[in-house]
């Protein structure tokens, strides 16, 4: 079968987006209030900052949906309003994305409840919940589902579960975030994302998040060794460690280092390559050129 995210993607450079969270804090969302509120209450400083990627040049843009499942949602008063806000943040990026020719990654992140027999959530009720934000991404207008930062696979295939139920015609694309061990909170091995989320109808899968591109070039030779047949992978880098700086922190790796980063992960054999926490439209459009060989 043909790779329904390669079929999307129509021969154009697979490159992700960066950090969004850090960067709107930079822009004023305050310390503690919930990123994903401003698709509602802000959408106009969360429309600029998928501009700046598209305009940097990612080809698949992310929603500022993250945190949006009902039980995140509810921890700052938004309980109820799950498929409204992932609508409105989906419709964000959908008007920017067509401006710009590139696709929407409707973003899912964990609900941060676990998963029986740890929690007392079951495989049952967090499909639901992904169920919910699958409905408000898809009506917004996303092209493909984006599962990240997962450390359960048992959460990240209940959120494959609910792409595949509520929107069967978009592409699925998992990724994982591994630690200093090479593993996730839970346990979870690269090759073994790998071999079960392919199982459970990811289209690609792949890790995010971590300590920076000196692990995920470990990483990345992992998930190539135990790649299946048809399934592409991806790999989202933090632009390394948060340093402080006065009164802030600093992220220590900077858009030309990522740059370099990125043409060592494809000629590894990473497909789609992107960037996550302390990276900006700055980083995205260093590994953009950097791919293009410009």
């Amino acid at each position: 079968m043909t790779n329904r995210l390669l079929t999307l993607l129509a021969d154009r450079p697979a490159v992700f987006d960066g950090g969004y969270g850090w960067l709107l804090q930079e822009r004023g969302l305050p310390a503690g209030e919930c990123a994903e509120s401003w698709n509602v209450d802000n959408p106009d400083a969360v429309a600029r900052l998928h501009d700046e990627y598209a305009a940097a040049g990612a080809v698949i843009i992310t929603t500022n949906t993250f945190g949006a499942t009902e039980p995140r949602l509810a921890a700052h008063g938004l309980s109820g309003r799950a498929e409204e806000v992932n609508r409105a943040g989906a419709a964000i990026a959908r008007e920017v994305a067509d401006r710009h020719a590139v696709l929407v990654a409707g973003d899912i992140g964990p609900t941060g409840e676990l998963l029986e027999p740890l929690g007392t959530l079951t495989a049952q009720q967090a499909t639901a919940l992904f169920a919910e934000q699958v409905r408000g991404l898809a009506a917004g207008g996303a092209d493909l589902i984006l599962i990240e930062t997962m450390s359960d696979l048992g959460e990240a295939s209940a959120a494959v579960a609910a792409a595949r139920e509520v929107a069967p015609d978009l592409p699925v694309v998992v990724t994982m975030s591994f630690d200093t061990n090479l593993r996730t909170m839970m346990g979870v091995s690269p090759a073994a994302a790998v071999a079960a989320l392919a199982a459970a109808g990811a289209d690609a899968v792949g890790a995010n998040c971590g300590r920076g591109p000196d692990e995920m070039r470990t990483i990345a030779e992992q998930l190539v060794a135990a790649r299946p047949e048809g399934l592409l992978l991806v790999a989202q880098s933090n632009a390394g460690l948060p340093a402080l700086e006065g009164d802030r922190f600093v992220y220590t790796v900077g858009p030309e280092a990522m740059g370099e980063h990125a043409v060592e992960l494809r000629d590894l054999g990473i497909d789609v390559i992107g960037a996550c926490c302390g990276s900006s439209p700055e980083h995205i459009g260093e590994m953009a050129a950097a791919l293009a060989g410009r």
